[in-house]
């Protein structure tokens, strides 16, 4: 976070006792233009063209990842010197060979001694050395297909890398999730943001579709939920042992995105029972029926990566807000991100000038934040993010 000075001066007086501060925010908006680049992970071939119109799942560009490679004891396996190896293959180097095909083949006694080696993988025979007396069995390349993730317009080409694609749509950030890039429509699964979505209100209907919970996701409404086949969990709160008992493991501190337990969850607000932004639910109960793109992939340290859900529509964009452009001010929304009022959202009532001791002995600015219950809490500015409505 940085500060603009504390006070424009005047004759060495302050005219202002207030200071702008600038904070990262987390998005909460009705429609807005979103842009995604999509790039292999290696270059390859770009499939679509600049204003071609895209669904979630057109493909918009593809490469090929090498095989893995198979080392194969040829020699010892057949009982051979290194040197003789090359003069017992019937397969050479560049050809395809099968999973279990023969590729070295040794007769003696007239026949009657027959020892063979065969291929470990599908694949291609990349080499025969007659130094190690070994055979290398490269995979087949593996495809790599990126779709374009959300339906749009393709308005830049990335050669050989991927394409940037853009939508109008509804866009919300939430502060934690796992699971990777799924789609699905919209389905609010309680009455209220202060509802517990619990096991009993998923069922088979819900396969494929974005369930929106209110203030918690129960430990068996995610097995629930990843049994039937939901593409996501959309909720305020989760409970941090629940969540470590439906990973199997306990959360990774650097990325997520790439687990692979049934679903993507996406938490809006914190960890434990966490009523839902009113703002956030009323979006998503607004999109209620709406195919949705969500990613759970989050990264809290360098290049910061939020969970987000992207819900294409044809409505007109909302005025452009002036929150994160003038700073962070008196009315400002924000959510505070640090303990004891971790997931608390409020918004500010003052941004004092002076300096406070904190409890690590340092000082820092401070600001005042009315939070949702009418209790005002003081709080270091660093310990808070802007919601952009």
């Amino acid at each position: 976070m940085c500060e603009l000075s504390e006070a424009e001066t005047k004759g060495g007086e302050k005219v202002s006792k207030e200071a702008y501060a600038y904070t990262p925010g987390l998005k909460v908006k009705r429609a807005m233009t979103v842009r995604k680049t999509r790039r292999l992970p290696i270059p390859g071939e770009v499939l679509v063209e600049v204003d071609d119109n895209v669904d979630h799942d057109t493909i918009v560009a593809r490469t090929q990842i090498s095989g893995d490679p198979e080392i194969v004891k040829a020699a010892m396996l057949i009982g051979l010197e290194p040197e003789d190896l090359p003069r017992y293959m019937t397969k050479k180097v560049g050809d395809k060979v099968a999973k279990d095909e023969v590729m070295t083949a040794y007769n003696s006694l007239f026949g009657l001694i027959k020892r063979r080696v065969t291929s470990p993988t599908d694949g291609t025979i990349e080499s025969i050395s007659s130094i190690t007396g070994q055979v290398i069995v490269r995979g087949f390349p593996v495809p790599v297909d990126v779709d374009s993730y959300i339906p749009g317009k393709v308005v830049e080409i990335l050669p050989r890398e991927g394409a940037i694609i853009e939508t109008n749509a509804a866009f919300i950030q939430g502060i934690f999730g796992i699971g990777g890039e799924v789609h699905g429509e919209i389905k609010i699964a309680v009455g209220s943001s202060d509802d517990e979505l619990t096991e009993d209100r998923i069922g088979p209907g819900d396969k494929r579709k974005v369930l929106v919970g209110g203030s918690l996701v129960t430990l068996g409404a995610l097995k629930k939920g990843a049994e039937v086949g939901v593409s996501c969990i959309v909720v305020g709160g989760v409970r941090h042992n629940d969540l470590t008992k439906f990973m199997g493991e306990a959360i990774g501190v650097a990325i997520t995105g790439q687990e692979e337990v049934g679903l993507t969850l996406i938490v809006t607000e914190g960890f434990g029972k966490m009523r839902m932004s009113q703002r956030t639910f009323d979006l998503l109960n607004r999109y209620g029926g709406y195919m949705a793109c969500v990613n759970g992939a989050t990264q809290i340290r360098a290049g910061v990566l939020r969970p987000e859900i992207i819900i294409p529509h044809e409505e007109a964009h909302e005025a452009a807000g002036e929150e994160l452009g003038g700073g962070m001010t008196p009315g400002t929304p924000v959510r505070i991100i640090r303990q004891p009022y971790f997931g608390a959202i409020g918004r500010v009532v003052s941004l004092p000038v002076e300096l406070v001791k904190a409890e690590s002995e340092s000082y820092v600015r401070i600001l005042e934040v009315e939070l949702e219950n009418g209790m005002v809490a003081t709080v270091p500015r660093a310990n808070v993010e802007i919601i952009e409505e």
